[in-house]
């Protein structure tokens, strides 16, 4: 029988097993990390790929979850971890898998915790960690105002001191503004970046350093834009080289604006504590509006509209609650 990782037990020397599965998307990987950080063990990470039909149907198709997971990625076998944390849909089958397998091994269940609404009912883990604008409820669901993540002040500060000497020349206040792109909510088009690169070159003629990061869903050509736009500006545009400078930024930063797309880039934004201008983009979605409406009514974030504003919240710290509500609930099923 295995000593209970979390339990306060004197001999116990030993980190306990921790699996974080994802289909590999950075955004989803980054929260499971997050989380196993936070609560002090070191993961082994498991990316999968899922065979058809379950690619297709998870996560409703639940029967021979042995045959589920395809050699193309990381393989699923024994021995089972103490805990698993998962993050997207590609993740339940696993998720399910391992939690039925390990506990009919005749060793402790594998403690579950899903993070993000996995759509199926969340008895089917042993924790889910769902964002407040899911509308998610039950026993063993946590609810946070934003995503999950890896920002500590620890990291930030760190980062910001490898990132400065890149920058001496650049003068203050710092402004860090990180840009994604065309989602199924919102979108990103030509005449959109010119617009928001019109406001930045603004800000960067009158005295504003710009520390930019974009993402995938950015573009080439939106790139291009604003690339152009801020040339011969105070401007950082990180390229894709070598060590991704975003968390320096975020550390370096008096202020940061960004787009309003992505609730993972927003949520890291407001755990800083310091101001967030949220840059508009057509569309948006029900959800989203609900969670634009959380963070604008616990006054973490306001609209940009041109200017850089200043302003005190709480930090968002939700990570450190949702570690501790795991510790609860491993130590109480001991």
């Amino acid at each position: 029988m295995m000593t209970h990782p979390f339990a306060k037990v004197a001999s116990e020397n030993t980190s306990p097993s921790c699996w974080v599965v994802t289909d590999g998307r950075v955004g989803m990987e980054n929260q499971c990390l997050g989380l196993a950080e936070a609560l002090g063990v070191t993961p082994t990470v498991k990316r999968i790929v899922l065979r058809t039909p379950w690619k297709q149907l998870s996560p409703f198709l639940r029967i021979l979850l042995s045959y589920a997971v395809s050699s193309k990625g990381d393989p699923i076998a024994p021995p089972w971890p103490d805990l698993l944390i998962a993050s997207g849909r590609a993740s339940v089958p696993v998720s399910l898998f391992v939690r039925r397998m390990s506990a009919s091994a005749g060793e402790k269940r594998t403690f579950t915790v899903q993070i993000q609404n996995p759509v199926i009912d969340p008895s089917y883990f042993d924790l889910v960690v769902a964002p407040h604008h899911d509308r998610l409820e039950g026993p063993n669901v946590m609810s946070t105002r934003g995503g999950l993540h890896r920002v500590t002040s620890k990291l930030l500060s760190e980062e910001a001191n490898r990132l400065l000497p890149q920058l001496k020349d650049f003068p203050e206040p710092r402004i860090a503004v990180v840009i994604g792109g065309s989602s199924s909510a919102y979108t990103l088009n030509a005449p959109e970046m010119e617009k928001i690169a019109a406001q930045l070159r603004k800000l960067a003629v009158n005295g504003k350093s710009l520390l930019i990061t974009t993402s995938r869903r950015t573009g080439a050509e939106n790139l291009a834009i604003l690339q152009n736009a801020l040339r011969g500006t105070p401007s950082f545009i990180w390229d894709g080289q070598g060590h991704n400078p975003y968390y320096g930024m975020l550390g370096l930063a008096e202020a940061i604006l960004v787009t309003c797309d992505s609730v993972n880039m927003i949520s890291e934004a407001c755990s800083t504590g310091k101001p967030v201008m949220i840059i508009d983009l057509p569309g948006g979605s029900e959800k989203f509006q609900f969670f634009h409406k959380t963070l604008r009514e616990s006054g973490m974030t306001r609209p940009f509209r041109g200017t850089i504003e200043s302003w005190t919240y709480e930090p968002l710290d939700e990570m450190r609650l949702v570690a501790e509500r795991v510790k609860q609930m491993m130590n109480k099923r001991s």
